[in-house]
């Protein structure tokens, strides 16, 4: 018979091993020695031992899923519950006990792990969803849709959730986009209807604008043009094909009339800037008329003066006032002379000059009067009004003995 501490062979070769519950039967051993026997099932329990450590290792070390670690341990277990081998199986039913705990932990760590992750791509798939039903209304179209385009990158790369919960906000993200594509199309194929009624009251202005580029009707011409062009920044973008095209016609037209009116006007501008100093000139001959010593002379030399203004074309327009103003000063001093000339030969009109001077200085000494009196009475108020009648009174007798003078030369 041989032993040791955790096991022994018997006369008939029964091995046995010991165990918290009593011996327990290993198996038989008839090939050799007791001590052979002891120590092939003590190799079989460190086989056992290596088994378990390597087991704890990978459950410690590597992402082994809790359901084959689970597997592992079973496997093992069953081995050392068959009671094959010759050792400390308790010690190792006991690692086995830990090894379970662990893995119980570690499966609790990893589904509370998957619960989070889970958590958290629900509240990411959410956020997603409603910046896709915000984004379906913009109007930013590009920008809004290579948004969505991002989003939809950004979903594929979250886990799924739980298939009713996923669906569901699939569902609702994946009618965001499709509304934004409809508003989208909507928008463009309203835009394109707009290019394309634009395009054609464009072809219609330039039709108009080539018609007109010919015209040497420059001052109705050149404001119609200026409509045209109001016309057409109201009519809108044609399609990029037709635009520069169109433009390209349209200012081609305007640029043509425009050539010709300026190379007309600098013509005019040159013929009226002779006008203009053949003008002066005559405007400097009338001037020396004078003052007039003989009026009929200068009445004469006048017209034949005016004759040849008239015959002379248009001058400048911001020259014209100043030079026909020396003109109509000089028609002036003539109209004066004759004036002066009827008043002093005419008897009636001095005799009403000095009834209307006699009429006029009575007022004035009438007026006088009233104003030192109401001085006197200390009424200021009165006396002043009554000044400014007399200043007024005063003035029109100045200019009746003024003329009333002139009468006596």
């Amino acid at each position: 018979m041989s032993s040791d501490p955790w096991g022994r062979v018997d006369e008939t070769g029964t091995v046995y091993v010991r165990t918290a519950d009593g011996e327990q039967v290993v198996g038989s051993w008839q090939a050799g020695s007791p001590d052979e026997a002891l120590a092939y099932f003590e190799r079989k329990y460190e086989g056992l031992v290596v088994e378990i450590g390597l087991l704890e290792k990978r459950v410690k070390t590597t992402d082994l899923s809790a359901k084959d670690a689970q597997a592992a341990i079973d496997h093992i277990r069953e081995q050392v519950d068959a009671h094959h081998a010759v050792g400390d199986l308790d010690a190792l039913r006991k690692r086995l006990d830990k090894l379970v705990e662990t893995v119980d932990a570690r499966r609790e760590e990893r589904k509370a792990q998957r619960a989070k992750q889970s958590d958290e791509a629900r509240h990411a798939k959410e956020a997603l969803v409603v910046e896709a039903e915000e984004l379906a209304q913009s109007d930013q179209w590009r920008a809004a849709g290579e948004r969505l385009r991002a989003l939809v990158d950004t979903w594929k790369g979250l886990p799924r959730l739980d298939r009713k919960s996923d669906d569901e906000l699939w569902h609702r993200f994946s009618h965001a986009r499709s509304a934004f594509s409809k508003r989208r199309k909507a928008h463009f194929a309203s835009l394109d209807a707009q290019r394309e009624e634009a395009r054609k009251t464009k072809e219609k202005l330039v039709a108009e604008a080539e018609s007109l580029s010919g015209s040497t009707d420059w001052g109705p011409t050149a404001a119609r043009y200026r409509e045209l062009m109001a016309e057409w920044k109201a009519a809108g973008r044609a399609q990029r094909e037709h635009e520069d095209d169109l433009w390209n016609r349209f200012r081609g037209a305007q640029d043509v009339f425009f050539a010709a009116r300026s190379s007309v006007f600098a013509e005019r501008d040159a013929e009226q800037a002779e006008n203009l100093k053949l003008k002066e000139e005559l405007a400097g001959e009338a001037e020396k008329l004078v003052p007039v010593h003989d009026l009929k002379a200068a009445r004469a030399a006048f017209r034949s003066i005016n004759e040849r203004w008239e015959a002379i074309g248009h001058v400048p327009r911001d020259a014209r006032p100043k030079v026909e103003g020396r003109m109509h000063a000089v028609e002036r001093a003539l109209q004066e002379s004759e004036e002066a000339e009827w008043r002093r030969t005419n008897p009636e009109a001095r005799a009403r000059a000095e009834g209307l001077t006699g009429q006029l200085q009575a007022a004035v000494d009438k007026l006088k009067g009233q104003i030192e009196a109401a001085r006197s009475a200390g009424n200021t108020a009165k006396a002043d009004k009554l000044q400014k009648e007399l200043d007024g009174r005063q003035a029109l007798l100045d200019q009746a003995l003024k003329g009333l003078q002139e009468f006596g030369g």
